[in-house]
């Protein structure tokens, strides 16, 4: 058997990206995507939290566990999605990218893409996430 020379098998992986590859979604988009909805994410194949979106960019994120944190999200200059939470001032930066599978991938800035929340589910139920301010 002969062995594959180096220019061959670089065209054959060359050939493969696209099949693989994700696109980046722009803010514009992004703001279409989720913009009246709640996207519910896994991370490593278990369930990991949800968040709600709303019209004027804020969002209401929940954890699993039921704990939730209100914040807004906005474009940085390098066209990321950061968000910043009532529990801290400093922002969280993500690029969300659309899998060909009909998924979307959020994967946080330097991330490596094993840690990448994963869209199991799109709706427009709201949140259970009462205001603290209500005591309940």
């Amino acid at each position: 058997m002969r062995p594959i020379p180096a220019l061959c098998l670089t065209l054959l992986c060359a050939a493969a990206t696209p099949a693989l590859a994700q696109r980046v979604v722009s803010a514009d988009e992004f703001s279409q995507m989720v913009t009246g909805k709640t996207l519910h994410f896994d991370r490593d194949g278990s369930a990991f939290g949800a968040e709600q979106y709303f019209e004027d960019k804020r969002v209401i994120w929940a954890f699993e566990n039921g704990q939730c944190q209100r914040g807004i999200w906005f474009e940085n200059r390098t066209g990321e999605i950061c968000f910043v939470y009532d529990s801290s001032p400093d922002p969280q930066c993500w690029s969300f990218l659309e899998g060909g599978d009909g998924t979307f991938r959020a994967r946080l800035s330097d991330d490596p893409a094993a840690s990448d929340l994963v869209t199991r589910e799109i709706g427009t139920d709201p949140l259970d996430c009462p205001l603290p301010d209500l005591g309940v």
